[in-house]
């Protein structure tokens, strides 16, 4: 079992390395036009929703675009009423990696890996974002195989199929099991993309992986709170808004799972596939229903953490 365990921390590895990359090429493609897009278009709430779905779906991170956020509050250049805006957008923009490890290009990554990899030598800026975009899509994809290769013989011991059977028979231990996954490896998408590999095998239902994925919405926010330490209070209440943001949109839909599980088997037939869409559906709904209300929200954490 060691051996194994050894094997999915590797990839694991493999995994956030990939986003790291990926996340460094895309930023300096934008890292000029990153904060100027974000200071300067989020008066309105719904421009601010526009603005975080764009960035997000640059930078492939929400955690990345919340510290970013929480920085610019810090220092003065947005209110925390604007960054509420940005932090339901980047709620949905954050879904878009996980459909994009659903597409199968098993032929075609070890060429992306070299490409990319010859890019990453060239000094020019231009080559080298593309590089390093190319090479940090191919190690997702090396680890979504990774994952799904080891499913099985992790299924085998006891003490995982103990896990798998209380996940399967208690949702809110699967919600739980998200949260804590995304705190301590910092990657919504990686612990969705771990779900997936059970999934794959029918080794998780697809209730309890779409819990596992409700918890990992709450366990994202904890970047953004470690980066309002110590900083101004509106800083702090943009990082307690995040929380409390997903908080209430997950306690909303935890009784919808079986609903929200069978609308996304119509969807899709592959069961990876409908959890990337579930997770979709879940943050653009929660996103559009809040974003009307979002003065009352921030009065709301004002109140609370004022």
């Amino acid at each position: 079992m060691f051996s194994i365990i050894t094997l999915m921390a590797i990839y694991l590895a493999i995994f956030l390395i990939g986003m790291t990359v990926m996340r460094s090429g895309l930023l300096q493609l934008s890292e000029d036009r990153t904060k100027n897009f974000i200071t300067k278009f989020t008066d309105y709430p719904w421009k601010g929703l526009l603005i975080g779905i764009i960035i997000t779906g640059l930078l492939q991170s929400s955690s990345a675009v919340m510290v970013i956020t929480v920085g610019l509050v810090a220092a003065g250049y947005l209110s925390f009423y604007q960054s509420i805006g940005i932090m339901l957008g980047s709620n949905i923009g954050s879904t878009f990696i996980t459909e994009l490890i659903t597409i199968d290009i098993t032929p075609f990554i070890f060429p992306i890996l070299i490409l990319g990899f010859i890019l990453l030598f060239s000094k020019r800026k231009l080559p080298f974002s593309f590089g390093s975009t190319m090479f940090g899509l191919g190690c997702l994809f090396v680890a979504m195989n990774g994952f799904e290769s080891l499913a099985a013989p992790l299924s085998t011991f006891p003490k995982v199929q103990e896990f798998l059977t209380l996940t399967n028979e208690h949702h809110l231990f699967g919600v739980g099991i998200g949260t804590l996954l995304t705190a301590i490896i910092q990657s919504s998408s990686a612990t969705t993309g771990i779900s997936m590999s059970f999934l794959s095998h029918d080794l998780l239902s697809l209730q309890a992986g779409i819990a596992i994925m409700l918890g990992a919405n709450i366990g994202t926010c904890v970047t953004g709170y470690l980066a309002s330490i110590g900083s101004i209070k509106e800083a702090k209440l943009t990082a307690f808004a995040h929380i409390w943001l997903n908080v209430i949109g997950v306690t909303l839909f935890f009784p919808l799972i079986p609903f929200l599980s069978r609308f996304v088997e119509l969807l899709a037939s592959s069961a990876d596939v409908q959890l990337a869409h579930s997770s979709l559906i879940f943050n653009i709904i929660c996103s559009v229903l809040a974003l009307p209300f979002a003065k009352q929200f921030a009065k709301f954490v004002e109140r609370i953490h004022g």
